[in-house]
């Protein structure tokens, strides 16, 4: 299994590689719309990524397993919920992006349903906030927001109790 998965993302890299090329021997244009298509997609994702990388650095130089565990583990008590939430909802860029960064805090010592309730809540978007009040009135808006922070506190309950794995101490 060590072995798939250390050179599963080469092979998956290569094979993009070659049916790229495959497909600009029999559609020129349409692999170039492909490569204009990803760089215009690098483009949006690599602010996002730079900045997922600064955190995944900022975390591994500062943030201790038993800081990580005071702050979002179990023992973390309203502080972690809301740390949580609030890292939901001012995390920006695409969701895979973050993913690393969560892995490692769990490993650290998050919580699972913390891990959760950030990704729940990320549906929170903050910028859109005035859109959304414009467009369907400050009321729904505020009550969406509400109803989305309280179910992304009830869905990392409901993600720990399922799948009830031990938290590291």
């Amino acid at each position: 299994m060590q072995g798939k998965r250390k050179y599963g993302g080469w092979l998956f890299l290569a094979g993009v590689i070659l049916a790229h090329g495959a497909t600009a021997l029999v559609e020129p244009d349409l692999a170039q719309q492909a490569l204009a298509s990803f760089v215009a997609m690098l483009g949006e994702v690599a602010p996002v990524l730079v900045l997922v990388f600064v955190l995944m650095f900022l975390v591994e130089r500062f943030l201790t397993p038993a800081r990580t565990r005071a702050w979002l583990g179990r023992e973390s008590g309203l502080r972690g919920w809301l740390l949580a939430l609030a890292a939901g909802v001012i995390s920006t860029g695409p969701v895979y992006t973050w993913y690393a960064l969560l892995a490692e805090l769990r490993d650290k010592g998050m919580r699972t349903a913390l891990v959760a309730v950030v990704l729940y809540a990320r549906a929170i978007k903050l910028p859109l906030l005035p859109l959304v009040a414009h467009y369907f009135g400050l009321r729904y808006m505020l009550v969406l927001s509400l109803l989305i922070a309280v179910f992304s506190i009830v869905n990392g309950l409901v993600m720990e109790r399922l799948l009830r794995q031990p938290e590291a101490e």
